[in-house]
């Protein structure tokens, strides 16, 4: 079996409140921040020298597009993407949601107007909110373009990317990332497979629905979802109580889920034990469990359920997500 462990960015002891999920589905896109009980989340600080810019570079058959990112210590999926031909500007890969969506800045710099289209029910993974939305003439980046796409205005919350890029367009699309060069590269589909040394699982055909996986959690079946916009991992409560039947009863303490529609969920931090994907072991060995609104969404309200956010994903070599195969492709990083 191959391993890898989490960095250790929440440790039970700790009080600090960190981001946890951000997570977009449905007709648009939704985010999550998780935040200790007691505290409310730091103001983000300035950028310090170890963080520095960083380029993320992605390839297609046409011209190579270069745009200046920065990896968070969870290492998020920023993606250079060209709008009505202007960028690139800086969105969230979020394999969660079915729609890509901006905030009001980027709407400001391109001049859309707000008033032409309708609004939208934006659902998050704590609730749901009415938002404005904009049309977009062109949406591009690598072999990805989608064009005439009617996108929600999303709050400013995604410490400073400029919105989620969404699975639209992507059904014939193969989708490689590098988290070790900081890559990402969006190009059609050709049924390769995959090289020696990944992990490939199956998931549905369907891009209406997000990538989920069959999985195990100290040895309890799950489905695992595979939420490239999400922050933190963080499971239903049917997860914990399966856990509770084969584990001893562990010490937890009060967590806070709020998404991005600003409503608030609670949830408790409890030691958990390995996350099994096929071959591959994470160790998490904290993880926030609650019953999110999403969950009973997605009709895994009564089934152990988790999302796979990245602070796990992001610890891999690499991951492939090719939608005309439907399957996911990991590569556990060595050494």
């Amino acid at each position: 079996m191959r391993e890898f462990a989490r960095f250790p960015i929440r440790p039970a002891a700790s009080a600090a409140a960190l981001f946890a999920a951000f997570v977009a589905i449905a007709l648009t896109a939704a985010g999550a921040t998780a935040t200790s009980a007691t505290s409310a989340p730091p103001a983000p600080g300035p950028i310090a020298a170890s963080t520095a810019l960083t380029p993320i570079v992605v390839h297609a058959t046409g011209p190579r597009f270069v745009a200046p990112t920065r990896r968070d210590s969870i290492g998020r999926i920023w993606a250079p993407v060209y709008i009505d031909g202007q960028g690139p500007f800086r969105l969230v890969l979020d394999t969660g949601a079915t729609q890509s969506g901006v905030t009001a800045t980027v709407a400001s710099i391109l001049r859309l107007p707000l008033d032409r289209t309708p609004p939208v029910l934006l659902r998050g993974v704590t609730g749901v909110a009415t938002v404005p939305t904009v049309r977009l003439d062109e949406l591009a980046i690598g072999d990805l373009t989608v064009a005439g796409a009617i996108v929600p205005i999303l709050p400013d919350a995604f410490g400073g990317a400029d919105g989620i890029l969404g699975t639209a367009g992507l059904a014939d699309k193969r989708i490689f990332i590098d988290f070790r060069r900081d890559r990402i590269t969006i190009t059609f589909s050709h049924g390769r497979f995959p090289s020696r040394g990944f992990e490939t699982l199956h998931f549905a055909p369907n891009l209406q629905t997000p990538i989920i996986v069959d999985a195990r959690v100290g040895g309890v079946r799950t489905k695992a979802i595979i939420d490239t916009g999400g922050e933190l991992t963080i499971a239903n409560d049917a997860l914990r109580d399966a856990l509770r039947r084969h584990w001893f009863r562990p010490r937890s303490r009060p967590d806070r889920i709020e998404g991005a529609t600003r409503a608030v969920q609670v949830g408790e931090v409890i030691a958990t034990p390995v996350i099994d994907l096929g071959s591959i072991r994470i160790r998490d060995p904290y993880i926030t469990y609650s019953n999110l609104m999403i969950f009973d969404h997605w009709h895994l309200r009564h089934r152990p359920a988790i999302l796979i956010g990245m602070d796990a994903l992001g610890t891999l070599d690499q991951l492939v997500i090719d939608y005309k195969r439907h399957v996911l492709e990991l590569r556990p990083r060595t050494g």
